[in-house]
């Protein structure tokens, strides 16, 4: 038979690397191709077509010649070594269809997981399974927020090849640290390296179609015996919009295309906001500096300064770490928790505060100081009502395992969430009073600016209502403390 190849190329070590670059090649141009035609980048899949993949098809290459040459010098000293195939020959004809109908089968087989894999890689649990528990916080707070179907890449990373490449160089240190234990506890939110909002948030949530204004109800439990209910109606004024198409007003104007709003954070976190300007279509400018921070003109131009998008108070929206109170009044408000049990609000919001070290330890402590509770100031209704008290317990107990992973120093405070200003100082970071222009103009901390109080009830006293808006009331007689002070000054401490 005639070959088109060096006898020295015809051993068995060529053969395998021959076979192993052959697959990896297929696989590669099926993975390309299924990229090229499926519509959207799978980011994770780059690994394997681009990295893995190569890698072994350059092994081939390597057992291809490193067979050859050691064929070659075996053949220089008379060594037997070539493979004798002889297609004539019966046994060697049926040996090659077997190992054909293999190839075939196992080719197949490669394929058919290389999808499965393309398809695992843009799936919510190989971003947070994979790494469990290092990434259990975040994925178990995915699952519970308003984006758990969206795909982790389509946020972190998206299309695109230059963020899949930054993605991948900011990767290989994670899993490096991930092997050898060299994370930090918390894992630090990477506000840094996120890609900007227009490019991922707004591919779906469209500026131009951020208008009118959104009724929302909260209903809150004070922590006293009769843990007496206190609803809120508020109108928020979402707004924003484009100039032809709706109004300008409200929160999202912060957002309207025509303006640039941008500011100057002076910590990581984005949360002490001495310096914020406003660029309107016409390119005028106007300048807010606070008069609590001293920070000179100098460190202002050197500082970075960044324009503000849906990050900016959106900053949790997939991975939302919820306060106790908030929680727990939730959970009263549907009837998870009996309201009718005495001081439930406070007992349940004190056993979730408690500090435990796991999570086993928080479940028997809640379960404790919750039953301990009645037991000890109630014990003729922690009988006649256990029932009531142990759907508590569980509620509780869920609502810690969803917000607090004491393995990891993972809980609401660690990452708060910017939206509004009850746990967090959120719009209060600029809207605080105390930003002003040189000529005097302060930066707004009106409530009715976002959102309008239409009616205020508390449980034994009349409501409070009028279409117009009505004054604020504080459920608690403080004075006017709360005007003077920010609520998360006291709300952000529970």
């Amino acid at each position: 038979m005639r070959r088109f190849l060096p006898r020295s190329f015809f051993n068995v070590i060529t053969l395998v690397g021959a076979c192993l670059s052959l697959l990896s090649l297929t696989l590669i141009l099926f993975l390309t191709a299924l990229e090229a035609f499926s519509g959207h980048s799978k980011p994770y899949i780059g690994v394997v077509t681009f990295v893995i993949l190569p890698v072994l098809f350059l092994m081939g290459a390597g057992l291809i010649l490193g067979g050859a040459y050691r064929a070659h010098r075996r053949q220089l000293k008379g060594k037997p070594f070539a493979l004798n195939v002889d297609l004539s020959t019966p046994r060697h004809r049926a040996t090659a269809g077997v190992l054909g109908v293999g190839g075939g089968l196992f080719l197949t087989v490669s394929i058919f997981l290389s999808f499965q894999a393309y398809e695992y890689t843009d799936s919510p649990s190989f971003c947070g399974g994979t790494c469990h528990p290092v990434m259990e916080p975040e994925e178990t707070a995915y699952q519970f927020s308003p984006h758990a179907r969206v795909a982790c890449a389509q946020c972190h990373i998206g299309p695109g090849a230059a963020w899949f490449v930054r993605s991948k160089l900011s990767g290989t240190y994670q899993v490096y640290a991930t092997l050898f234990d060299k994370f930090p506890r918390p894992i630090p939110t990477p506000i840094e390296n996120l890609r900007p909002a227009q490019e991922t948030c707004e591919q779906c949530h469209w500026p131009k179609h951020f208008l009118s204004e959104k009724l929302q109800v909260h209903d809150y439990f004070l922590g006293n015996e009769a843990n007496t209910r206190w609803s809120l109606h508020l109108l928020l004024k979402t707004g924003g919009g484009n100039i032809e198409v709706g109004p300008t007003s409200g929160i999202h104007w912060h957002m309207n295309i025509g303006h640039k709003v941008e500011y100057v954070p002076i910590d990581r976190q984005r949360l002490v906001i001495p310096w914020v300007s406003s660029t309107n279509p016409e390119g005028q400018t106007v300048v807010y500096r606070t008069t609590d921070a001293s920070i000179t003109d100098e460190q202002i131009a050197a500082a970075p300064k960044r324009r503000m998008d849906c990050i900016d108070c959106h900053n949790r929206p997939a991975h939302i770490y919820r306060p106790p109170s908030l929680s727990v009044n939730v959970s009263m408000a549907v009837g998870w928790i009996d309201p009718q049990l005495p001081f439930v609000k406070s007992v349940s919001v004190r056993a979730l505060r408690d500090n435990y070290t796991s999570k086993q330890e928080a479940q028997d402590g809640i379960r404790s100081t919750v039953e301990d509770f009645y037991r000890s100031y109630y014990p003729a209704l922690a009988t006649e009502r256990a029932s009531q008290i142990e759907r508590t317990v569980k509620e509780v107990q869920r609502i810690y395992s969803r917000n607090f992973f004491p393995e990891m120093k993972v809980n609401w405070k660690t990452f708060p969430n910017h939206i509004g200003h009850l746990y967090s100082p959120g719009c209060f970071r600029c809207h605080d009073g105390k930003h002003q222009t040189a000529e005097g103009k302060v930066l707004s901390k009106d409530c009715n600016v976002c959102h309008t109080i239409l009616a205020q009830e508390i449980t034994g006293s009349p409501q409070r209502l009028a279409l117009e808006g009505i004054e604020y009331r504080h459920p608690v007689d403080i004075g006017n403390a709360w005007k003077e002070m920010n609520c998360f000054d006291c709300h952000g401490k529970q």
